[in-house]
């Protein structure tokens, strides 16, 4: 990981998002793309549970991000129970980018044009330190559980 290298302006929002909020955190660029959560969790070393894999689903009509653990995927049904909803369903490419201003594989949990409704996978309070992309796909940072709780202020739920 090289810290020292600049952040693609991508990174840009999440990085003032950070500051604003007191969170001291790096955005570490990676030489390769970490645009899955097994390729992040190669390039940084850490299991694959502690990725924070950053989805954009339309939950009844409304755009949500879902943080979850790398080491598994949502089950919507699940999803769906937990959170009383009618329906879910993964957003497209194009909702991903309008909605985050980010693309698919660096979609980082703040930093968006618009504050996101957000929720996280409870599976993630497992893991310390937790990763997840930031803002571009060769950038990642770490954070506590806490610190993703407070920063998107997402609800905890299970997603799988």
């Amino acid at each position: 990981m090289n810290e020292q290298v600049p952040i693609p302006r991508g990174s840009e929002p999440v990085r003032a998002q950070l500051a604003a909020a007191g969170v001291e955190t790096r955005i570490v660029v990676l030489p390769d793309s970490a645009h899955t959560a097994k390729a992040a969790a190669t390039a940084i070393g850490c299991p694959l549970g502690a990725i924070a894999s950053s989805l954009l689903f339309v939950i009844d009509e409304v755009p949500t991000l879902v943080m979850t653990s790398g080491a598994h995927r949502v089950d919507t049904e699940v999803m769906a129970r937990e959170l009383g909803a009618e329906s879910v369903a993964m957003a497209n490419a194009k909702q991903v980018r309008s909605v985050t201003g980010q693309v698919i594989g660096g979609v980082a949990p703040i930093g968006h044009p618009q504050p996101v409704p957000t929720v996280i996978d409870r599976t993630l309070a497992e893991f310390d330190p937790i990763w997840s992309a930031a803002g571009h796909p060769h950038t990642v940072m770490a954070l506590s559980f806490e610190q993703l709780r407070e920063l998107t202020g997402g609800r905890v739920i299970s997603v799988a």
